[in-house]
């Protein structure tokens, strides 16, 4: 007898929806598990943990416990209106006012007054028909604010040295804008947290994917198949995640320890730090995407970061700088990262403020994203 081989039913095939969802599944479920590993293993390596998170947290401490620093003493006046103790200086008294203070006229009081609230001038002064010359000034830098009033002072009693024999000609009336508990640390935070935020995103990406192209993680990946945007779009994930991290951990120090005073839009930092990071993400793919060695990622970042971090006011301001360095400085995206975190944590400022800054920041690591991508190796050839 011959046996018969019974006829199995037919399994339906796949629709293409159930294919693509099952597709779609596995990829969130492999971008998970990427962001884990990267996360666990920035986690077991101590070293990377210090220099990311740690060691910005040391210069945080190290310049906010100092309380005077060294700087040049020319500011920036707004003179509302004429100023008879001013105008009335000639010839070598007035050059030598020009050389420690830069004054411009202006004749709107409250806008002006705005401006020294934001940093836009060092002080305003002004002088009204009893002779009483008023000077208001902004302490976010207190070397600047002492300077300012120790020149109007001299210039005050010069001019009533002059009138001797006389009730004294002018009066100075000087007062802070800000509240007088405000400390240099106001300054100090949002131009520290700048550099280590663009620190962080750069070498964490730069130096993870050398490393994973050199130790063929990469290649592991690719074969399991997971795309670049999956690997990209993890190591983002991971960057975000340190750098909000970054955020609250300079900002609970600086508020405990050293008497940070936020303002009330202080929370747009957060937007401003994710599109920053972003941005300064799109540096270290760049850089990851050309070098072949951790060590050439890790000078290539090098190269990038300390200038970027010395020419974008993070350390100190940029005004004295020659026009030419404030031209380059105006071309890293960390220069307007420091401009509108102060503005925003300390100085009262707003949306406005701080959305360009976003919108520019993400354009420019869409920009350099792209290149990236282009440049992209999945091994060393």
């Amino acid at each position: 007898m011959t046996s018969t081989t019974p006829t199995e039913p037919k399994v339906p095939a796949q629709r293409g929806g159930s294919a693509g969802a099952a597709g779609e599944r596995e990829r969130v479920s492999a971008f998970w598990s990427l962001s884990r590993a990267m996360l666990l293993g920035m986690k077991r390596d101590r070293t990377a943990t210090f220099f990311i998170l740690l060691f910005p947290l040391v210069f945080l401490v190290f310049f906010g416990a100092v309380t005077k620093g060294s700087g040049s003493p020319h500011a920036k006046v707004a003179q509302v209106g004429a100023v008879k103790l001013f105008d009335s200086m000639q010839g070598g008294e007035r050059a030598g006012l020009d050389e420690v203070l830069t004054i411009t006229k202006t004749d709107d009081e409250s806008a002006t007054l705005e401006k020294v609230r934001k940093g836009d001038f060092d002080a305003m002064i002004k002088q009204g028909p009893d002779g009483k010359v008023e000077l208001r000034f902004t302490a976010a830098d207190t070397v600047r604010a002492g300077a300012v009033q120790g020149i109007l002072n001299s210039v005050v009693q010069g001019a009533n040295q002059e009138a001797t024999g006389q009730k004294p000609a002018y009066v100075l009336d000087a007062q802070q804008v800000e509240d007088k508990s405000l400390k240099p640390i106001q300054f100090l935070t949002p131009g520290l947290l700048g550099w280590a935020i663009a620190t962080g995103a750069v070498f964490g990406a730069a130096l993870t994917l050398v490393n994973w192209r050199k130790t063929k993680v990469l290649r592991r990946l690719r074969l399991a198949p997971i795309s670049a945007g999956t690997v990209v779009s993890s190591r983002i994930l991971v960057s975000l995640l340190t750098a909000l991290l970054q955020t609250i951990v300079f900002l609970v120090v600086a508020t405990s320890f050293f008497g940070l005073k936020l303002t009330g839009n202080w929370w747009l930092i957060i937007p401003l730090v994710c599109c920053a990071t972003l941005a300064f993400m799109s540096i270290g793919l760049l850089a990851g995407s050309v070098a072949k060695t951790e060590e050439a990622a890790n000078g290539i970042s090098q190269i990038i970061v300390l200038p970027m971090s010395f020419l974008s006011g993070s350390f100190f301001p940029m005004d004295n700088a020659p026009a030419w360095l404030k031209t380059v400085s105006e071309v890293m995206p960390l220069h307007y990262l420091v401009n509108s975190a102060q503005s925003v944590l300390t100085r009262g400022g707003g949306v406005m403020d701080a959305l360009p800054t976003m919108g520019g920041l993400l354009l420019f690591a869409a920009v350099l994203t792209g290149i990236s991508w282009k440049l992209f190796k999945w091994e060393d050839a």
